[in-house]
Order: structure tokens, then C-alpha cells, then sequence
């Protein structure tokens, strides 16, 4: 038996269900390549032991978030400029203007409310990180978006922006990381001069 087979069939079902239950499908997809791309940054990271509640929270704002608002964006965008001349042009700038800014919002603000922080800590996660994170992502994933826009069919947009959304995710999560423990480091040395 080779190897393809199982591959097939696997992408076959799961085509089968993006079809049958889009909104379920990408919100289900979205929770597992977001834990991944968590679980991917903690051993990257040296992580010595997992922390299961980041790997949950991730996974739970894909599941919530990322995958649900992908998919109506996307279709909602699609809709509204379907018979534009510059349509392209137009989800590109759509995505990257509206889109990117509120998902990056978002994610700093309910990934540490996840991780059971509170809403001052949460709310300044977003505050300190939110700015170079966007122009982050505004610098290396407009290309990626625009491939998604130009050559991804519809069905499988969702699916291309969260295999690129792994490889963010890991860049995000270890940023907000090392920020956490830059902010203990702080409140230690705070504690000790006190």
C-alpha cells in the first residue's frame, strides 16, 4: 500500500467536508493548526515542559475566531467586490486594511484572556505589543495574502491563510513570550528593590 493513499483520502474527506460544512470545517482546521502552531513555538522556544493553557488558547481562539471570522470576511469580502474591475486589488487592500488590524486585535487581547490573565493584563498585551505586531504582520504577509486572493481558489482560501497563520503564530507566540518574561523579569527585580 503506498503512502499516497491515505493522503488522498484524507484530503479528500476533509474536502468533502469543507463542501458539506464550511463554517464547521475552517473553525475546526483553524483550532488545530493554531494549537500546532503554539505547540511548534514552545519547542522552539526551549520550552522544557509544555504549557497546556497557551497550547488551549491558541487553539480556542482559532476555534472561535480565526476560523468563523476568516470565513465570513472572506466570503462577505468576495461578495462585495465581485464585479468590481479591480477586485483583487480591492480584497487585498479590504484584508489588509480591516481584517489584519482587527484579528491582530483580537488575538493579543483573547489569547491571554485564554490563558486565564486578566483584563488589565490582557488589555496591556495589547496596548504594548499591538503596533509592531500589525506592522509585522502588514510587512511579511501581504505578499502571502495577496497570493491567497490571486491564485487560491474560494473554498480553500481560509486553508492557505492558516498554513500561513502557522508559521505567524509561531513568530507571535514567541514574541508574546518573551514579552511575559520580560515582564516578570521586571517585576522581580521590582519586588527585590522594594
Amino acid at each position: 500500500m503506498s503512502l499516497s493513499r491515505p493522503i488522498y483520502n484524507l484530503l479528500g474527506s476533509y474536502l468533502e467536508q469543507l463542501f458539506e460544512h464550511p463554517l464547521r470545517t475552517k473553525a475546526l482546521t483553524s483550532c488545530v493548526i493554531a494549537s500546532s502552531a503554539n505547540l511548534v513555538s514552545q519547542k522552539l522556544g526551549g520550552a522544557k515542559q509544555v504549557n497546556t493553557d497557551s497550547v488551549l488558547a491558541y487553539g480556542l481562539f482559532g476555534l472561535i475566531f480565526t476560523g468563523p471570522l476568516s470565513h465570513f470576511f472572506y466570503t462577505w469580502l468576495d461578495r462585495i467586490t465581485n464585479d468590481t474591475r479591480f477586485k483583487k486589488l480591492l480584497m487585498l487592500l479590504g484584508e489588509r486594511a480591516l481584517f489584519a488590524p482587527v484579528i491582530t486585535a483580537l488575538s493579543l487581547y483573547f489569547i491571554s484572556r485564554f490563558e486565564y490573565k486578566t483584563h488589565d493584563e490582557a488589555l496591556g498585551n495589547l496596548l504594548t505589543q499591538y503596533r509592531s505586531i500589525l506592522r509585522g504582520n502588514w510587512k511579511f504577509l501581504t505578499l502571502p495574502v495577496f497570493i491567497n486572493f490571486n491564485y487560491i481558489p474560494p473554498m480553500l482560501r481560509v486553508l492557505f491563510a492558516n498554513i500561513i497563520g502557522f508559521c505567524w503564530m509561531v513568530v507571535l507566540s514567541t514574541k508574546r513570550r518573551k514579552a511575559e518574561q520580560r515582564r516578570q523579569q521586571q517585576a522581580q527585580e521590582k519586588g527585590k528593590s522594594t
